[in-house]
C-alpha cells in the first residue's frame, strides 16, 4: 500500500510539471522593442494572449537590451500588446503560432497619451530565424485537407527530408510498420512524442512506432535537424501536440472504407511477369475501414475541460503466394464461408482461399484538463 501511493505521488507531481519540462512541446514568441527613434525601451509590459492558453495570457518583461521573450506557448492565434507609462500601446493581432515554433515580433512605441493604442494588423512570421531546427508543421487544417492513411508514417511522407522504406497509399499499410529516416541515419533514430512525453514502442530498438488516434491530435510536428540535445537520437522527431476541450463544444468524424468489390479482378492484375517468377497470387485488398470520432468541450466553463477520441480500424489484406489450407489439401473448418463459395454442408476442397493478414486497431482516449492556478494545469 505505501509503494502504491508513492507511487501515485510521484506520478500526480509530474502531471503538475511544466509541459517544457517534457521538452519542446512549447512555442515562443520573442522579439526587440524600440521607440521611434531608434532607441530601446527596457521595461515594457508585452503581453501574449490567446484562446489557446488555459490562463488566457501570458506576460514577459522587455531586459536592458529591450528585449524579451514570452515562454511555453501552445499553438494557437495570439495577440501580443506591448505597453510603456508616457508612450502609446501597441497592439499586433492574428499572430499565428504553430507548434515547436519561435517567432519573432518586433515593436515600435511613440510618445503619447495613455489612453492611445495603435493597432498593427500583419501575416504572422513563418520562418523561425531565431533557431537552427528544420521544422515542419501539420496542423489540424492540413491533416483534414490531405487524403493521407491517417497515421505517422502516411503524413511523415509528406515531409521534405523524410524517407520511408516502403510507401504508404490508402491506410494498405498502417498495420504493417514503415520505418522513417532521414540524413542517412538509422531508422532506430526515429523518435515520438505527445506533448513532448516519449511514446516508442521497444520493439526494434524503438524503430518500430505505435499506431496512433488521429483526430487527437491538433497537429504533428516533424523536425528533421538541428535537434536539441534534450533528443537522445538524431533521427526524425515527431511529437504530436494533443487537442484540448476548451470553451466550445464540437466534435469531428472521420470514416473511410474500400473493399475487394471495389478494386480491380486480383487474378487479372497477376501479370506473365510475376507469374513467370512463380507468384500464383498477389497482394490486394479484402477489406479496409476506418472510423474515427472526436468530441470535446467544456465540464465548468473557463476551469474544467474534457476532450475523447475513439478510433477503429481493421485491415484485412490477402498476402501474395500465400493460401489458407490444411496439409491434406483440405480447408480448415474455421475457414468455411459461404462469401468464397464453402459452407459446411458442401465443402470444396479443391477451394484454395487467399491467406489473409488481418490486422485491427481499437483506440478510446479521453482527457480531462483542469486549471489549477494562474501558470499551472493537470
Amino acid at each position: 500500500m505505501r509503494r502504491q501511493w508513492t507511487a501515485a505521488a510521484v506520478l500526480a507531481a509530474l502531471a503538475l510539471v511544466p509541459a517544457a519540462a517534457f521538452g519542446q512541446a512549447g512555442s515562443q514568441i520573442t522579439g526587440v522593442v524600440t521607440d521611434n527613434t531608434g532607441g530601446i525601451l527596457p521595461g515594457v509590459t508585452v503581453e501574449a494572449s490567446s484562446p489557446a492558453l488555459i490562463e488566457g495570457s501570458r506576460v514577459a518583461i522587455t531586459d536592458g537590451a529591450g528585449r524579451y521573450t514570452v515562454v511555453d506557448l501552445r499553438p494557437g492565434t495570439y495577440q501580443v500588446s506591448f505597453t510603456l507609462p508616457g508612450f502609446s500601446t501597441v497592439l499586433v493581432e492574428d499572430q499565428e503560432l504553430p507548434a515547436g515554433f519561435v517567432a519573432t515580433v518586433d515593436a515600435v512605441l511613440s510618445v503619447g497619451a495613455l489612453e492611445e493604442t495603435v493597432t498593427v494588423s500583419g501575416e504572422a512570421p513563418v520562418v523561425d530565424v531565431a533557431t537552427t531546427r528544420r521544422v515542419e508543421v501539420l496542423d489540424r487544417e492540413v491533416l483534414d485537407a490531405i487524403p493521407t492513411g491517417n497515421n505517422l508514417q502516411s503524413t511523415a511522407q509528406l515531409i521534405p527530408g523524410i524517407k520511408l522504406n516502403r510507401p504508404e497509399v490508402g491506410l494498405t499499410t498502417a498495420a504493417q510498420q514503415t520505418y522513417m529516416s532521414v540524413h542517412g541515419m538509422s531508422v532506430r533514430q526515429t523518435t515520438v512524442a505527445v506533448d513532448g512525453q516519449l511514446v516508442m514502442s521497444s520493439g526494434y530498438d524503438g524503430a518500430n512506432q505505435n499506431y496512433n488516434n488521429h483526430l487527437a491530435n491538433q497537429e504533428m510536428v516533424y523536425e528533421t535537424s538541428g535537434i536539441s540535445a534534450e533528443s537522445s537520437a538524431g533521427g526524425v522527431r515527431i511529437n504530436m501536440i494533443g487537442r484540448e476541450g476548451g470553451n466550445t463544444l464540437s466534435g469531428q468524424q472521420y470514416f473511410g472504407y474500400s473493399h475487394e468489390n471495389l478494386q480491380q479482378d486480383v487474378e487479372k492484375q497477376l501479370t506473365q511477369r510475376l507469374a513467370d517468377r512463380g507468384a500464383s497470387s498477389r497482394e490486394s485488398i479484402d477489406v479496409i475501414y476506418d472510423f474515427n470520432t472526436a468530441l470535446g468541450g467544456p465540464i465548468v466553463r473557463d476551469r474544467f475541460w474534457f476532450f475523447g477520441s475513439f478510433r477503429r480500424f481493421e485491415i484485412d489484406k490477402p498476402t501474395t503466394n500465400s493460401f489458407t489450407r490444411s496439409d491434406d489439401g483440405s480447408v480448415p473448418r474455421y475457414f468455411l464461408h459461404s462469401r468464397y463459395g464453402i459452407d459446411a454442408d458442401g465443402v470444396d476442397f479443391n477451394k484454395r482461399l487467399p491467406g489473409v493478414d488481418d490486422n485491427s486497431v481499437t483506440s478510446g482516449l479521453l482527457r480531462l484538463t483542469t486549471q489549477i492556478n494562474q501558470n499551472n494545469k493537470f
